[in-house]
């Protein structure tokens, strides 16, 4: 069974404002005959290797609450110039968006159970999906979705 991460989309104040994002990394990933996936690098370098890259996502918690996810491709470890070590979290290039679901702060990244993930906006109907972001997060912090 998969497991996630989740992490605090800092600088981000819109799902929209991600995908500009990632979509300015690809460009510049495949402006240098890479391929178009994003890295996020993070100093603590996740011990779940398996059970993250068998299905797993990196949800992003957008102005306290998740809102999108991004599929985990890989996670390779380096060590940086400053002799600590560090990893990628290598990201599909695709932002999906899930079910807004509150979220206190916290630093760096942390495991996220099958169990405890918000469902793709996809799977909760097409009214839903076409929202705006703005009244959906509203309706959230009211209970009402």
């Amino acid at each position: 069974m998969a497991l996630h991460l989740i992490k605090l989309c800092v600088g981000a104040d819109s799902i929209q404002d991600l995908r500009e994002w990632v979509a300015e990394r690809a460009l510049s990933a495949m402006a240098a005959g890479l391929q178009p996936h994003t890295t996020h690098t993070t100093r603590m370098v996740p011990k779940r290797l398996d059970e993250l890259l068998d299905g797993g996502s990196l949800y992003w918690v957008i102005k306290g609450q998740v809102a999108a996810r991004q599929v985990l491709l890989d996670i390779t470890t380096f060590t940086g110039g400053d002799g600590i070590s560090r990893c990628n979290l290598v990201l599909a290039p695709e932002v999906i968006e899930t079910a807004t679901q509150p979220k206190r702060p916290f630093q760096g990244w942390r495991y996220l159970k099958p169990e405890d993930v918000p469902r793709d906006l996809g799977t909760l109907g097409e009214d839903v999906a076409a929202m705006p972001e703005d009244l959906r997060r509203e309706l959230t912090e009211l209970g009402l979705l």
